[in-house]
């Protein structure tokens, strides 16, 4: 089993996600998604239903970005389609609010990456990246991502009206 330690600043790390971490994760994907502003998830999903969406079995992969105590992000990766398409990776990440700008985003990326490198995928693929969510594009592009189209209008932000999603790439 593939277990990298991205270090995210002193005390915090990139682990697998344990059990005990969902409570802690999906406050976290709770605020995320109930804020409407850079995830394309329904805000109204249930505990259950986001558990069932969010911790997928192996080969996909759940990690926090955690110390001892706190979880600061989590993300999921796994294979972006089934069948022909089982060779491009893809995932989705989350950080807490409090943690933003602490380089959780970039150590929950990079870990991405280098699991879909070790795992063997030609490419990683974000399916919807909000295109307002200006602090996840720069942190995309920074490691290497390019923006191969983008959805006019297919994401209802709540301050900005109808706002693109882009399509991002990474060739490994």
């Amino acid at each position: 089993m593939y277990e990298p330690q991205h270090r995210v600043a002193p005390g915090f790390a990139v682990r697998e996600a344990q059990d005990d971490d969902w409570p802690q994760m999906w406050s976290i994907i709770r605020d995320v998604i109930t804020a409407q502003e850079t995830i394309p998830y329904d805000p109204g999903m249930s505990e259950h239903d986001a558990r069932r969406m969010w911790q997928l079995p192996a080969p996909a992969r759940v990690v926090v970005a955690a110390d001892d105590r706190q979880v600061l992000g989590t993300a999921n990766m796994y294979a972006n389609r089934q069948g022909p398409g089982n060779h491009v990776a893809s995932g989705t990440l989350m950080v807490a609010e409090r943690a933003r700008g602490a380089g959780v985003g970039r150590a929950l990326t990079t870990d991405m990456i280098d699991w879909a490198r070790r795992s063997g995928f030609a490419a990683v693929q974000f399916n919807a990246v909000v295109d307002t969510n200006t602090a996840a594009v720069r942190l995309y592009e920074s490691l290497g991502f390019v923006t191969l189209g983008v959805a006019p209008g297919a994401f209802r932000h709540p301050s900005q009206g109808n706002v693109g999603l882009r399509i991002m790439w990474l060739d490994l």
